[in-house]
């Protein structure tokens, strides 16, 4: 999906790319509003989650002279690997599509599907796990755009609203960032 370039696009806006578990599930029409705003809450949070575990430590050194700093370095690493070890159990005990080539952002999302491939114009719910550690997945509602003949699957979403489509933003954009600085954090 990787066309070369340093920036990684999808419909005309930066976008997120990654070998995640991803899922479509087929929804009736026409779809409730109830329930496409319940997912709206869900993202948040699990936006919110995803940043959290994101947050990069301050780039200077701790000052080593200053009282504790040693302590709250280890207990930084301790929850560290608590996290890992709580996303492993969760990963475990929850069974997860398989992993395949994903790029989304808050318009739209292309990955490589599995047979039986959806329809064009079907209209379902793009579920992404974007972390081991995080239990939910992010829910997006859209329609299938396309459907290449080698399984690509290109889906239109409907606006998940503001404040989702800003933390969308910020994750492709962090994403991007690193790729650009060459390093890559482990994922949790």
């Amino acid at each position: 999906m990787y066309e070369g370039g340093d920036t990684i696009v999808l419909f005309q806006e930066l976008a997120y790319e990654d070998v995640l578990p991803v899922a479509w599930h087929r929804l009736p029409e026409p779809v409730d509003p109830v329930v496409v705003g319940s997912y709206a809450d869900r993202n948040l949070r699990v936006l919110q989650a995803v940043d959290a575990l994101d947050e990069l430590p301050p780039a200077e050194k701790p000052d080593e002279n200053a009282p504790h700093s040693a302590d709250l370095h280890r207990l930084e690493t301790k929850v560290n690997l608590l996290i890992e070890m709580v996303g492993q159990l969760l990963a475990a005990s929850r069974p997860r599509p398989a992993p395949v080539a994903v790029r989304f952002n808050a318009l739209g999302g292309v990955w490589q599907g599995v047979s039986p491939y959806p329809d064009p114009g079907e209209q379902g719910i793009f579920e992404v796990h974007l972390r081991d550690s995080v239990a939910e997945p992010l829910r997006l509602v859209g329609r299938i755009a396309a459907v290449g003949p080698d399984g690509r699957v290109k889906a239109r979403f409907l606006p998940p609203g503001e404040h989702v489509a800003d933390l969308i933003e910020k994750l492709a954009f962090r994403r991007h960032r690193r790729q650009v600085a060459g390093t890559r954090i482990p994922r949790r």
